[in-house]
Order: structure tokens, then sequence, then C-alpha cells
């Protein structure tokens, strides 16, 4: 069996590092190379790096710990090595958003969240994969690869998409927290099927500047870790804003859809989904009944919108010109994005807004909704070799996820404790838009009454 290094951050999280950072217990460079080491011996088998800057951490690294040593403190996140979604341009390192087709010329420059992870004092360990053009939700890429799922050494299982390698890196420990990026649950699926905590942000909290462009009217960066602790610790030290703190679990409001989000749930999920549920009432958290049916509206919205929105930043030229370099189901969906008539998108565009308008009077009286992140757990890779069967999955997959998109609402995904051998399943927090730090705050009380989740047995792969 090959020796594995420690996870700095495996105990403790965020918090224990900073301790030991400022008591002289580790330095930058120590984690960066502990990092360096899982990922030369876990990456070749789990594939959740697109780029590796090895060089280049270690000197920021080095430099991380020289400037503290000097008597500069730059906060939580000084000297903790990271890894980046690569849709996200990062200097010195390619960025190729998942495909073979050139797109330096639309990625454009370093952007504001990059550039707060480095005022920060990160360490950029390199860049994470991601399906091709953050289109797939699966986690399945021929482009440049797909991860794997590091909780089944035995069955290859989806990694969930478009954030697929930021989800591995983090389940497997490959790095302290990953960056990546949600427009129909491209974060919160990842995190839900590798077992870790995601953040999809409210648009215009992060900036979207520097990365690849979706659908920039529903791209929101977002970030993977290990807990809602660490997201809360992140969070604070990148924005500026004043870190999320627990509720108490008294005060706690949450409402419970009563159609579309529980529908159509692997008895598996829906027995540990119910039995948190049961968990939070009986901590004395207040659920209550919330009615919301513009939540089918996302079946018809995204599968005309994006492709759209796709074609519309690579232009059509470009598309026909290089669409057979690219991963054929990707590009069958963004096909289906050159017959959306404007007329259609537009009526699209106008029934969200008005549904946007309806859907935030909903959450009077609750702090937020909760729901399933996925109907599922994660599903072995070759359940998408039957067509039908492939489609019916990538949809049951944002099924309830995408209306938080469609609603422009933060949400979260919290994994749940497992008993050895189970696979990962997330719980679903949707609140108002622009409640971030309150999304964060219910997390963090429902974290604290249900527990954190354990990493993945990592043995297998290695023996």
């Amino acid at each position: 069996m090959a020796a594995l290094e420690y996870d700095p951050l495996g105990q403790g999280g965020l918090p224990e590092f900073a301790r030991r950072f400022r008591n002289g217990e580790i330095s930058s460079e120590q984690a960066t190379w502990a990092y360096l080491s899982r990922i030369e011996v876990l990456d070749p088998l789990l594939g959740a790096f697109q780029h590796v800057a090895a060089e280049q951490a270690l000197e920021t690294a080095r430099a991380m710990d020289a400037l503290y040593s000097a008597g500069t403190d730059l906060g939580p996140l000084m000297g903790v090595p990271v890894a980046v979604k690569d849709l996200f341009v990062v200097d010195g390192m390619p960025t190729t958003a998942g495909s073979k087709m050139k797109i330096d010329d639309i990625a454009g420059e370093e952007g504001p969240l990059v550039k707060s992870l480095r005022q920060a004092g990160c360490v950029i360990l390199g860049k994470t994969k991601t399906v091709e053009f953050a289109l797939g939700i699966t986690g399945v890429s021929s482009a440049q690869g797909t991860p794997v799922n590091p909780w089944d050494a035995r069955t290859p299982r989806l990694p969930g998409g478009s954030s697929s390698g930021s989800g591995v890196a983090v389940a497997a420990g490959l790095c302290a927290f990953a960056i990546g990026s949600d427009t129909g649950g491209s974060v919160r699926v990842p995190a839900a099927f590798n077992g870790v905590f995601g953040l999809k942000t409210t648009p215009g909290f992060f900036s979207t500047d520097g990365a690849f462009p979706l659908a920039p009217h529903l791209d929101t960066p977002g970030l993977l870790t290990r807990t809602a602790r660490d997201a809360a610790v992140a969070v604070a030290a990148l924005t500026g804003k004043p870190e999320a703190h627990a509720l108490p679990v008294e005060a706690l409001r949450l409402g419970v859809p009563q159609e579309y989000f529980f529908d159509n749930l692997d008895p598996i999920v829906e027995a540990q989904i119910r039995g948190a549920l049961e968990t939070l009432s009986a901590a004395g958290c207040r659920l209550g009944p919330v009615s919301i049916p513009e939540a089918s509206e996302r079946e018809r919205y995204f599968p005309a919108v994006l492709p759209a929105c796709l074609i519309a930043t690579l232009g059509r030229q470009r598309f026909l010109a290089g669409r057979d370099q690219m991963d054929p189901i990707v590009a069958k969906r963004a096909m289906s994005g050159l017959d959306v008539t404007a007329a259609d998108y537009l009526a699209l565009e106008a029934q969200r807004a008005r549904s946007r308008q309806s859907v935030s009077e909903k959450f009077t009286g609750f702090d937020g909704w909760v729901t399933p992140t996925t109907a599922t757990p994660p599903p072995p890779v070759a359940d998408l070799d039957d067509e039908r069967k492939a489609l019916d999955l990538a949809l049951g997959m944002t099924r309830n996820t995408q209306p938080a998109n469609y609603f422009a609402c933060p949400a979260v995904s919290i994994p749940l404790p497992q008993e050895p051998g189970s696979l990962p399943i997330g719980l679903q927090i949707i609140c108002p838009e622009g409640a971030d730090v309150q999304a964060l705050s219910v997390a963090l009380t429902i974290e604290e009454v249900l527990g954190t989740s354990p990493a993945p047995d990592l043995t297998s792969f290695l023996s």
C-alpha cells in the first residue's frame, strides 16, 4: 500500500489550522508539502486536478511563512492550501473550462474572487476539473476526464458536476477547501455526492469576473468545504463581512415544501432526510409547510436558457467549428441553443421575474426551506450507459437544486453523518435572495444538532 501523508486540516478544519499556524505547530510550507504529497499519491487514482502548480504553491507558502514571521498576519486563511475550479483564471496556470477548445479570450484576466484568495494569504495548489463549459451535472466529461468519487473504490460512482474536481478534492483531503461555481446545482450536487459542504451564493455575492461564463445572470461562484464552520470562516475572510454564527435551534424556523422537492426520492434518501428533520424538530427547530409550485418552472427554463447562453458566449462560428472536439453530451445540449428564439427566451425570463417576486414572499415566517439536495445517493457511472436512463438521472439530479438558481436564492448542501460503508447524502437549505450569511447561520445550527460527516475511507484505493 502506498504511504499517504496526513491531511493537515483533517481534524479541526480551518479554525484549528489557524491556531496551530500561529502557535508555530505547523507552517504553510509543511501543509502545502503534505497536500502535494497526497495529490501525488491519490490524484492519479481520482483525477480531481486539471493542473497542479507545485512550485508556485511552495513559493507562495514560503512567502506566507516569512511574512507571518516578520509580523504580518493576513487573517484566518493565511497559509491555507486551496484549489480553484478550472473555470476561473489563475495567473500562471492554464484555463481550459474543461474543454479542448481555445477559450482564453473569453475567460479574460484573473478576477476579484481569486485575488481575494491571494489577499487572504491562501496558497493555490492548482486547478480542479470541471465538466466542459460547466454544462453538466453528472460530473462525467470525455473532453478532459471524469474525476472518481472517493466514496466507493469498487463501483465507480458519479462525482456530480460541474464542480466535479472540487468536490472530489475536498472529500479526499487534497486541499483545505475549493472554489466552485453553481448555475443549476454545480456546487451543491458535487457537495452532496462527495459528502462535503457546499455553498451556492446569491448572484453578485462573489464577482464572476475572471471566470468563463455559462449563463452570466445565473452563474454564482461558491465554496466546497469540509464543514459549514469552515465555509463561515472562509466567507468572512474573503468578503470582509461579519462571520456567520449558529442560531439557537429553538429559534430556527424552516419551511418544508409540500410539492416537488420530496417527489420520487430514493428510499434511502427519504429515510435519512426524514430522520434529520425529526432530529431537528426534537431539538426545538420549528418546521412548517410551504407551497412552492413555481419550482416546476425550472423544467422549461433551464433546457432552453443554458444552451442559448453558452452559444452566445462561444459565438455560433466558434461552436460549430469546435463541436467535434467537445464532449458529445455537452455538444448535443449546446446544439439545442441554436434553435431558441429571442421571443422564447424573453418569455421565459419574464415568467422567471414574476416567479421570483411571488416566491420571495413565501419566505415570510421562515429562516429558509429544507429539502433533500438530490433525490438519490451518487449513482454508478455505468447507469449512464443507457441513454434514456442517463437523461432521467441528469434531470433528477438538478430537480431540487435548479429552483434556487431560478429564484436567485442562496442555498447550501449539508452532508448528513453516515455509517461506515454508506454513501453520502446532502440536506439542502434555501434562503431568501441576498441572505447568504443567514444561510450559513442556519447551516451552522443544523451542523451542531446533526453532527459532521466523516471523510471517506481511502484505503481501498491504495491497496
